[in-house]
């Protein structure tokens, strides 16, 4: 665990432009909007799922111990041929066959669309960090980017379904700027 690993996530981002502003602190389906803004030609690629020890600011959030391990489901939400978004998700390994038992299954199917329809899903405020290299959500939102930038704002929340949570974090990519809102 590095020392980007354990910085805070803060309840507001700091120093952003209002069109950063718009994306980040936006509270309904990030799903539903990025479509709204596509068009038609939105897609989820995943890029990863399956059983793995999570990063080191996720551990306290999930009540997980180091090394243990959860679901991690990691995908890229697409307008047309530009990732936009990198979505990761981590579910806790107990918690698998309990309310969340059908979210493995998912495929390229929106994790999104799952916790906004339904109404018994409860989200915690976001929070928000502006990641850096030295972090591996970073790292690996940057992977398949031609460019990479020198930071990506990130913003995270819970969801709960009868007692049992999702950590859902998603990495805003450059490109999410193009979009208008």
């Amino acid at each position: 665990m590095n020392a980007a690993e354990l910085s805070p996530w803060y309840p507001a981002p700091s120093s952003l432009s209002p069109r950063e502003r718009g994306w980040l602190q936006n509270r309904g389906s990030l799903t539903q909007l990025i479509q709204q803004r596509c068009r038609g030609e939105f897609r989820v690629k995943p890029v990863f799922q399956s059983l793995a020890t999570v990063c080191g600011d996720e551990l306290a959030v999930m009540n997980l111990r180091r090394n243990e391990l959860a679901l991690v489901r990691e995908v890229y939400l697409y307008c047309g041929n530009t990732p936009v978004v990198f979505a990761h998700s981590v579910l806790a390994r107990k918690d698998l066959r309990g309310a969340w038992r059908g979210l493995s299954g998912l495929g390229n199917r929106s994790l999104g669309t799952v916790l906004f329809t339904n109404p018994v899903v409860r989200r915690t405020p976001l929070r928000f960090r502006k990641l850096n290299s030295a972090h591996p959500l970073f790292r690996r939102a940057c992977k398949n980017l031609q460019t990479k930038p020198f930071g990506l704002w990130a913003r995270r929340s819970l969801f709960s379904l009868r007692g049992q949570s999702i950590l859902v974090t998603e990495v805003f990519l450059p490109s999410i700027l193009e979009l208008s809102l």
